[in-house]
């Protein structure tokens, strides 16, 4: 009931809006909203902000500090939160909250919060409104990248407040009653170790303060109106003849107040709240307007611009531009303010193999500053982040920067200093780092041995090997495009096939391998963890992304190799979850989807189903990508199958949408699935548009029948990223039948890195 509510209330939201449906009208921020730690149905919030801005905003439901910020079965609001959170295991850094009251004054949290629901509750990705019962107070938030707009409707009251809250972990407030203003700052951060942190807030009211009161560590001040403490706050309050709106403009900067208030004149200025409203609808959809869909039910359409909306936010811009028009960064690094651009909030584990490529095709220009950031992040710190949040974080395995560098400049981004990006992946390759998730644990193993050995106290060993080899491939093919000579990177094509030190003939799996060369044992195909990064065997023996006609080879050729992705979906959801003595959500978001093994909630295995272009049956890749689809995503609060991550389980909906899906990031090809939509146009950068044509597509025409690329009769299981930006025209024929024949040549067969040696 829900599902069907939700749905309602989102038309009822979008005939308030007075107008047709636009794009963005069509997203669902609750999406994924509705998980716990031990269920993830997305781990997402209601995030208010701009595609790739500074901060976010969003209501705050759960514990101030807590990662679980907005969960949609929660019952009371604590508060509106600034935030940077990339996912609820990361946490948040910079955070601060506002929160309205009427009547006796309460500050902390539990004692402000209000009951609210979600039939009184509008949210979008550029407006957010809600109703807080206890206090009669409507709250509305409108975004800029830096900035945003509140607008607080109240009663008529001689007692309206506004609660400010710096949060622990050490903080700052300051009221200046003549000029209606609060300065503050917040120093709390989750991952990592930073110096010279700060995040600066100004916050401008369109009103005089009746009351001016500041706290600390739960206890109401009498008398000084500027605080530092553990925990910091504020409270100014408003008689109010009538029914009326206090309106706040809020703004914030990593660099410094003056910062901060030059943020909130560039970003708002003499704007009223309507204007900024409109304004960020209006870049949303221009956004969003990247892709256009049609043909498709109206679920298919929430659920298809829900996931490009959570494509378009990490990481987050933390550039600033100063006031002479000079672009300025806080490095979380060196602790300096320092020149150039600079991003934070995403793990290069999850995102380098959706959510980059997707960036690559439809939003080039964005990464192109992305990549400035990452060789800033190199200059400044010594290595390439893995998990930024802001900096670096000691969490997730591989050093899969370099994908995320060379898949870039393959599909042709430029303009950003890519030699100093070339040396940042070799010296990552190379070298360990400060942190274990930084550079490579274990490398001078991997470097000797071919592989990172199961009983040398690394943990997850086998998974970092597998994308160390993936890695090194990336560094090859980086290398190659840059024209650097054989004897530099023919080390790095050798390491890539180190996958198959690892591949287990007995069970036809990879497996951990001691330092002696023996495979280690006990051996449980099912055990998730341990030489494994959050999967099991089943689920990392497909990492191979260079090689998978090596990995087919391995195995026993192509049908054997079919048959073990078949034995994927035909296995129990059997798990051994000793490693971490207790069930992890990922487990049991896998065991509860009755599809086997197949664990789309987690990463490792999000490309499996395209696997079976591979081995000649891309009838088997249509039919899973559309139940895979059709099953776990839908535009609802319980509408993913796992964590979202970042975008990268959103660009996997996208991609596979539109038909194809980059199964090796660092080459020209995405291989071929089904398109879900009758019609899909991408309105590439360079001005030119990639047409995709299904006219038979329904929910039993999945199968591709045939295949016309430019008014050309196709027959290869792949696509070229070069072409597609030439402009071009997919034209699928659909049929309720699967055609065994197309595509189950070898000659149509995609990229592999053995294949290519044997030319």
């Amino acid at each position: 009931m829900k599902s069907l509510f939700f749905t309602f209330s989102i038309l009822v939201q979008a005939c308030a809006f007075g107008q047709s449906t636009s794009l963005v009208d069509y997203v669902n921020p609750l999406m994924g909203t509705q998980s716990k730690p031990s269920l993830s149905n997305g781990n997402t919030y209601p995030a208010v902000g701009l595609p790739w801005g500074m901060n976010i905003w969003t209501p705050q439901t759960g514990k101030m500090g807590d990662g679980w910020a907005y969960t949609y079965d929660a019952d009371k609001i604590k508060g509106f939160k600034q935030t940077h959170q990339p996912s609820p295991w990361m946490n948040d850094y910079g955070a601060f909250a506002i929160m309205p009251g009427v009547g006796q004054l309460k500050f902390k949290e539990d004692d402000r919060a209000s009951w609210f629901s979600h039939k009184a509750e509008v949210s979008t990705p550029y407006f957010y409104s809600v109703y807080l019962a206890d206090i009669n107070v409507t709250t509305e938030f409108t975004p800029t990248e830096r900035a945003s707009f509140f607008k607080f409707d109240f009663p008529k009251t001689d007692s309206a407040y506004i609660v400010i809250d710096a949060l622990n972990k050490g903080s700052y407030i300051k009221v200046l009653p003549g000029e209606r203003k609060i300065l503050g700052y917040t120093t709390r951060y989750s991952t990592g170790k930073y110096k010279n942190f700060k995040n600066y807030f100004v916050i401008q009211f369109d009103k005089d303060f009746e009351l001016t009161r500041t706290w600390k560590d739960n206890q109401l001040i009498n008398g000084p109106l500027e605080v530092t403490s553990d925990h910091a706050g504020a409270v100014v309050g408003f008689k109010l003849k009538n029914k009326e709106a206090v309106y706040a403009k809020v703004a914030s900067s990593f660099i410094s107040f003056e910062q901060a208030e030059l943020n909130l004149k560039r970003e708002i200025g003499n704007r009223n709240f309507d204007q900024v409203k409109t304004d960020a609808k209006n870049i949303w959809n221009k956004t969003l307007g990247k892709i256009e869909v049609k043909g498709g039910s109206d679920q298919q359409m929430r659920t298809f611009y829900s996931s490009l909306y959570r494509t378009l936010f990490f990481p987050q811009k933390l550039y600033e531009i100063d006031a002479h028009n000079k672009i300025k960064h806080w490095s979380p690094y060196n602790g300096n303010i320092e020149d150039g651009k600079m991003f934070a909030g995403t793990g290069f584990w999850d995102t380098f193999r959706a959510l980059y490529p997707f960036l690559n095709l439809v939003y080039p220009a964005i990464n192109v500053e992305m990549q400035e950031g990452l060789a800033n992040a190199y200059k400044e710190g010594g290595f390439l982040p893995e998990w930024s949040s802001p900096g670096y974080s000691d969490i997730m395995i591989g050093n899969n920067s370099a994908s995320v560098v060379a898949d870039a400049y393959i599909k042709g981004l430029r303009g950003y200093d890519v030699e100093t990006l070339w040396q940042a992946v070799k010296h990552g390759a190379n070298n360990e780092g400060p942190i274990e998730a930084v550079g490579r644990a274990g490398v001078q193993y991997y470097n000797t041995l071919g592989y990172v050995p199961y009983d040398v106290k690394i943990n997850e060993n086998a998974a970092r090997t597998l994308e160390y080899a993936y890695d090194d491939f990336s560094i090859y093919q980086l290398g190659k495009a840059l024209g650097k000579p054989a004897s530099e990177i023919n080390i790095y094509k050798k390491r890539a096939y180190n996958y198959k030190n690892l591949f287990d003939k007995e069970t036809g799996l990879m497996r951990g391998k001691n330092k002696d060369g023996n495979f280690q044992k006990p051996f449980n195909p099912f055990k998730w963890g341990d030489a494994f990064t959050e999967g099991n065997s089943w689920h990392y023996t497909w990492s191979v992304f260079q090689d998978i006609d090596g990995l087919a080879t391995l195995m026993g050729g192509k049908k054997k190799f079919e048959a073990k992705l078949d034995e994927v979906f035909s296995l129990p959801p059997v798990f051994d979850d000793s490693y971490y003595g207790s069930v992890i959500h990922e487990i049991r978001e896998m065991q509860i989807m009755n599809m086997g093994q197949y664990a789309h909630g987690n990463q490792p295995i999000q490309h499996m189903i395209y696997l079976y272009n591979y081995a000649g049956s891309p009838y088997k890749t249509q039919y899973w990508v559309r139940q895979v689809m059709n099953k776990l995503y839908q535009a609802t609060p319980d509408g993913y199958c796992g964590d979202e991550d970042n975008g990268q389980t959103s660009a996997w909906y996208i991609f596979s949408a539109l038909g194809f899906y980059p199964v090796t990031p660092a080459t020209d090809q995405y291989v071929l699935g089904a398109p879900l939509f009758k019609e899909a146009t991408i309105h590439l950068e360079n001005g030119k548009k990639i047409e995709i044509k299904a006219p038979e597509n329904n929910a039993e025409n999945l199968y591709v029948k045939s295949l016309n690329v430019n008014r050309q009769p196709y027959t290869k299981n792949w696509v070229s990223h070069q072409e597609l930006m030439k402009g071009a025209v997919l034209d699928f024929k659909m049929d309720s039948k699967p055609n065994k024949e197309r595509g189950s040549q070898e000659k149509d067969f995609p990229y592999s890195m053995s294949k290519e040696q044997l030319k």
